[in-house]
């Protein structure tokens, strides 16, 4: 017993171990894309194409059907001995089967084949775009968290330059420099530094709460992320034209890929409707037979003489030797089965000639599909063209605001440090060294927004041109 409680508990430890492992954003990707419920959905369409696929092959083979029937005929009934009416009770067996075969049918199912094969190709276009876009809003997500957690750290070192400035201060006081009211107003700055520093930490727990609901994880607690040191370098993408990218993304996106495959399912649905337009021919061939349960007449063996009639010049009885009758069981079941068996066979040809003219109607509802599809397609494109310039110009943009942000950082910082000499020499007041400081903890704060801004973009614009989002 004891052995088994030491196996459960190492088992139990295993699995807390695991579940506390800091997760990879490849390993977040992953997880978003095998429980996302939309995935699944998208997953089962696909199933759904290729069951529509096995349809479409169906059609080339023949159907066959067979059936039976036992059949009780209960009421008047002609005795077969006596000829008269009775209330009795007969049976009967039959058995049939056929068999169809489609010859010709206007190529449809042809047609219905290629079709299904699209309808595959689309529905692994559709569960693919879905999947950039879940990866999309997974790295969205994982970029938050580290965004908090830099913000994080950068507060916590605020607020430990701002207690060592207040304990400089309050040495400065005990020296007789510096009066009360100035280690008044670092107190005040410290306090509003913890409130921020709060709330950088709600942020960031709220960031791995947003990350774990995506990933469908509920213990919010134990789940962390593997921490990155990104270097926000200029990208190699931004050295390619916006046309470039555009003309690139047009070969890789699955969106668009999804919208040329309807384009074709609405041709091949236009040769489905005309396909009802033409003849068709079809091979048949049928079996039946029926098996009786009732009794048969026979001959007894006992022959008799019965007057039919008279010769009308003498007026002599005209006698007829007749056989006795008897009844016996039915005839043997095989036997009856081979002997009552019949068989059909033959071609079926069908000329559409008029039908309201709902197939004509059907081909022009196709052709506006059609269109419909043309037009979604070149949505797409302007779409597509649109969203890459901005994202190119965001991009662009926010690596010039980031290096500007950087720039700013480093003035602020050198403001600061100045600052700090002068309020130890006594020629800047307290008002005054706050002021600068706080611009320095904004710029701090500025360049980790910047850097992160610009990555998720750069991301986005790379994601664009083909290259595999990875941090």
């Amino acid at each position: 017993m004891q052995f088994f409680l030491s196996v459960i508990v190492l088992l139990l430890g295993v699995q807390v171990q695991s579940q506390t492992e800091p997760m990879t954003l490849m390993e977040c990707v992953l997880m978003a894309e095998e429980k996302n419920i939309s995935v699944k959905q998208s997953e089962l369409s696909l199933e759904d194409a290729e069951l529509n696929k096995k349809d479409a092959q169906g059609n080339f083979y023949p159907s066959v059907n067979a059936q039976a029937n036992h059949t009780w005929n209960i009421g008047l009934n002609q005795d077969i001995t006596r000829g008269l009416l009775e209330n009795k009770t007969t049976q009967y067996t039959s058995f049939g089967a056929n068999l169809n075969l489609d010859i010709f049918k206007g190529l449809r199912n042809l047609n219905q084949l290629y079709r299904a094969n699209l309808a595959i190709l689309a529905s692994e276009y559709q569960l693919e775009d879905m999947k950039d876009d879940i990866r999309l809003m997974v790295v969205n997500a994982y970029l938050q968290i580290l965004f908090n957690i830099e913000i994080l750290e950068v507060q916590r070192t605020q607020l430990e330059i701002t207690q060592k400035d207040a304990e400089r201060t309050q040495s400065m006081i005990d020296a007789g420099t510096k009066v009360k009211y100035d280690l008044f107003e670092i107190e005040a700055s410290m306090a509003t530094q913890e409130q921020v520093l709060i709330q950088a930490e709600n942020n960031l727990r709220l960031s791995k709460i947003n990350l774990a609901q995506m990933l469908l994880i509920t213990d919010y607690e134990n789940f962390e992320v593997v921490t990155l040191d990104i270097e926000a370098l200029f990208g190699q993408i931004l050295f390619q034209k916006p046309k470039d990218i555009f003309e690139k993304a047009l070969t890789n996106r699955n969106d668009i890929k999804l919208s040329m495959t309807n384009i074709a399912i609405a041709e091949k649905d236009i040769d489905l409707a005309k396909g009802a337009l033409q003849p068709s021919v079809t091979a048949f061939y049928g079996y039946n037979t029926r098996v009786s349960y009732a009794d048969r007449v026979t001959g007894n063996g006992l022959f008799n003489d019965v007057p039919i009639g008279f010769v009308s010049s003498s007026k002599e009885t005209v006698l007829r030797t007749v056989e006795g009758n008897k009844l016996i069981g039915p005839v043997p079941f095989d036997e009856q089965f081979d002997t009552n068996a019949g068989h059909n066979i033959g071609l079926r040809l069908s000329i559409p000639i008029f039908n309201g003219n709902a197939v004509r109607n059907s081909v022009e509802r196709s052709k506006l599909n059609l269109l419909r599809s043309q037009n979604q397609l070149e949505q797409e494109k302007l779409t597509l063209e649109n969203t890459i310039n901005q994202a190119y110009n965001n991009a662009e943009g926010a690596y010039k605001f980031y290096e500007a942000a950087q720039k700013t950082e480093f003035a602020r910082k050198k403001a600061y440090e100045d600052a700090v000499n002068r309020f130890e020499a006594g020629v800047m007041n307290t008002f005054e060294f706050n002021q600068i400081k706080q611009r320095y903890e904004a710029a701090a704060s500025d360049v980790v927004r910047a850097k992160f801004d610009y990555i998720f973009k750069l991301k986005i614009l790379e994601f664009y041109f083909g290259i595999s989002i990875k941090l």
